[in-house]
């Protein structure tokens, strides 16, 4: 079975000529879906349950309460095959005391019958939503609509299948609502990778060492992304730190290099707006508001001519979808919400993969300036990497318990 059969749309490029021919070509794969209603994927058995409308009208929408502590099977299907696409969504608080819920809920994926997960991700960080509050993405292979509606187009092949939720939050989680849509093969090419994502956290980074990214990674693949979620924890400017990519035996020295972390994430200049009518609107905080249950502005700010404001974004491959310096739905008679300011960003190397043979590292100076030039900083750096490589792969270092990964 040839490449061009599992990976159809973008082998069909070169055949009809447009981006989107590749449904109008002939496959052999077989369209699947699981989803609380049919949790093994099979043919024929969808939408089964009862409701108080009758059999099949909707009876099993969504996975009941899952205890804190627990953990659910979202999917355990046998391939091959080829993960299409996943939407979830959750709430985002459940009581004014379980307000981390998207910090808390873990995914893990196992490909291939493997005993060490290939994927381990706080589910909103992986759907590039940091800081337990979520916001709008428009890229690529991640989308998040309102509300809540968490969308990832990464491909992923499998032998065999096994997605787990753990309920790492301090309260019972309800009403999870899924699907995962796959293309059921005959057979995968010898050369298909397996996708893989990693959580990181330094809650302060060390002055002049590089927050690491990854690492570890051995065998052949490619890295297609990064999902950044900052907490300045000193003033001025935060971004001159250069992206590393230590490729196949680099030591001292990488062999690929960003010019600064703006720069790496698409944008120039601070992306800065001055309120001159030069640049956006202004409007420099979107996340998600929990108490009214909408797509709010919080944070926002518009600048009076002259005054700096960082401008966000959402592009196919780079973004800047989230900045605040609130906290969201976390009110009380005793603090009030001001945070120190969280950003998150994403770069997908998509267009331009990072390959490695045998092994690869990938680092973030924190360096940021002021009014004497550079300076080493120590902010809060959180980050997701997403990458594609031979199994078997090395183990990944824990993620900590929920009091680690809480947002400041």
């Amino acid at each position: 079975m040839g490449e061009e059969n599992l990976f159809h749309a973008a082998g069909s490029c070169a055949n009809l000529g447009g981006l989107l021919d590749g449904v109008a070509l002939r496959s052999s794969g077989r369209s699947r879906c699981v989803n609380a209603e049919n949790p093994h994927g099979e043919k024929g058995r969808g939408a089964m349950s009862a409701s108080g409308l009758g059999p099949g009208r909707k009876g099993t929408p969504c996975l009941g309460t899952i205890p804190a502590g627990g953990t659910a099977t979202l999917m355990d299907v046998d391939g091959p095959g080829v993960i299409r696409h996943i939407w979830m969504t959750v709430t985002g608080k459940t009581s004014p005391n379980g307000p981390n819920v998207l910090r808390n809920l873990i995914l893990e994926f196992y490909w291939d019958g493997e005993e060490e997960p290939s994927v381990v991700c706080p589910i909103g960080d992986f759907f590039c939503c940091g800081h337990a509050q979520a916001c709008r993405i428009d890229s690529l292979p991640i989308m998040v609509a309102p509300n809540r509606g968490f969308n990832s187009y990464f491909s992923m092949p499998f032998e065999h299948a096994r997605i787990v939720l753990r309920n790492d939050h301090n309260e019972d989680v309800p009403a999870f609502f899924y699907q995962i849509d796959y293309t059921e093969y005959d057979a995968l090419p010898e050369d298909a990778l397996r996708f893989h994502a990693q959580w990181r956290r330094e809650r302060v980074t060390t002055e002049a060492h590089d927050y690491t990214v990854l690492d570890g990674v051995r065998g052949q693949g490619a890295f297609v992304g990064m999902y950044l979620a900052l907490t300045a924890l000193e003033s001025r400017w935060w971004g001159e730190g250069e992206v590393k990519m230590y490729i196949d035996g680099d030591e001292d020295h990488p062999t690929w290099t960003s010019t600064g972390t703006e720069d790496y994430f698409g944008g120039a200049w601070s992306f800065s707006d001055f309120g001159d009518g030069a640049g956006s609107s202004g409007v420099t905080g979107s996340a998600y508001d929990h108490r009214f249950g909408a797509e709010g502005l919080r944070g926002a700010h518009c600048p009076a001519p002259g005054e700096m404001s960082e401008q966000t974004y959402c592009s196919p491959f780079v973004g800047f979808p989230f900045y605040s310096r609130s906290l969201v739905g976390r009110e009380s008679r005793y603090w009030d919400q001001a945070t120190p300011v969280m950003r998150g960003l994403y770069r997908w190397h998509l267009p331009d993969p990072i390959y490695f043979q045998h092994d690869l590292r990938v680092t973030l100076q924190q360096i940021g300036t002021d009014e004497n030039g550079l300076f080493e900083r120590s902010d809060d750096v959180a980050s997701v990497a997403y990458w594609y490589q031979t199994e078997p792969h090395t183990p990944f270092p824990a993620i900590g318990d929920r009091h680690f990964r809480q947002p400041r």
